[in-house]
């Protein structure tokens, strides 16, 4: 009963000092709007916003509950807008005065992303640094990765034996990042078979992996001056089915006998079944992706895998060409530098924590 007295006594107070801007760091089409509260801020339901465009009506373009004093607006970036803020008591409503008139505009560059831009700065240098010591001859240390080490021993046990080679690409689609990196070892292992005449096989489950191994393979066997031994049909598109093709693979495994299969790229349930078909036939088996689930049936049934990025980095461990040696060296550099900063940033906040260190603060 008290509160109903006095709030017939007293008029609903609106809030005050109204002022409207371009939100800041965005892409256009927003304005913030921010008001001091009203005095009777603990009685009311909330705030309403209302927009005038070009000296025009006033409409209401959005509500916020009490206490708050902010309010982002979506509007069109060539126009000018003037806003109100009215307090809401039951039916009653205390406008501000209007504020000055304000325009959206998307801004160049985002200030909340400047740590990030000089990071993505010190990397790329790192790595371009790398890239150029590589092209003037510089030998880069890359730690030895055991089944990349053995391709050449797998390459020459297929041409002794006179056995052809099995690259398996797993069921990913072209974008996979694993696919991708099969992508790059398959080049070179085509490179390598070329010099020794070994045949090359490689069944593929998607028509648009299918079509750019093919080209890899064509232009691996160019580059090395021997396009005489593409055969069109050692590169195949099998099914996009993921059983049928581990079925089709087993079966090529099962009745051309290969020396060495090469499972490496994006694979799921199918592993196992393709690594113990091959580890049956006696064949020499390197496999490598980047499925962690998977990675167990590889390590258990093949001879040697790839872990982790060591997928990433094969075409450059086999290759040695200094552009992508340069960037394999980079990169751990700056992940070292990254881990730096990382350490030192911790040590900083954990040190200021101590009252004896409390001039850090």
């Amino acid at each position: 009963m008290t509160f109903l007295i006095f709030a017939g006594i007293f008029a609903l107070a609106p809030p005050t000092a109204v002022r409207a801007y371009d939100t800041p760091n965005d892409g256009g089409s927003g304005i913030t709007v921010e008001w001091m509260l009203s005095p009777d801020d603990s009685v009311i339901e909330g705030y309403e916003i209302h927009r005038s465009e070009a000296g025009g009506d006033y409409e209401l373009v959005g509500f916020v509950g009490p206490g708050r004093l902010v309010y982002e607006d979506d509007t069109e970036d060539s126009k000018e807008y003037v806003y109100k803020v009215a307090a809401l008591r039951n039916a009653e409503t205390a406008h501000s005065e209007p504020s000055r008139p304000a325009r959206s505009r998307p801004q160049w560059f985002d200030t909340g992303a400047l740590v990030l831009l000089i990071g993505v700065i010190v990397f790329c240098t790192i790595i371009l640094h790398f890239i150029n010591q590589a092209r003037k001859g510089k030998k880069l240390f890359i730690r030895k990765i055991s089944g990349l080490d053995a391709v050449d021993e797998a390459v020459g046990r297929a041409t002794e034996m006179g056995r052809p080679i099995l690259y398996c690409m797993g069921i990913g689609l072209v974008d996979y990042i694993a696919t991708i990196a099969s992508f790059n070892i398959l080049g070179e292992i085509a490179k390598k078979t070329g010099h020794y005449g070994t045949p090359l096989l490689v069944p593929t489950s998607d028509p648009v992996v299918y079509t750019v191994a093919r080209e890899i393979v064509k232009e691996s066997y160019t580059t090395i001056g021997r396009p005489d031994l593409f055969d069109s049909d050692s590169v195949y598109f099998v099914t996009d089915s993921q059983f049928a093709y581990a079925a089709a693979v087993d079966g090529v495994m099962l009745r051309e006998k290969p020396a060495a299969n090469f499972f490496i790229g994006y694979f799921k349930a199918e592993s196992l079944i393709l690594a113990e078909t091959g580890a049956s036939t006696g064949a020499v088996q390197i496999a490598g992706t980047d499925q962690v689930t998977q990675l167990p049936f590889f390590v258990t049934a093949c001879d040697f895998t790839l872990i982790g990025e060591e997928l990433y980095a094969a075409s450059a461990y086999i290759s040695k060409e200094p552009l992508l040696l340069g960037a394999i060296k980079g990169e751990d550099r700056g992940k070292v530098v990254i881990f730096s900063v990382l350490v030192i940033a911790s040590l900083i906040g954990l040190l200021t924590r101590f009252p004896i260190l409390s001039v850090f603060r």
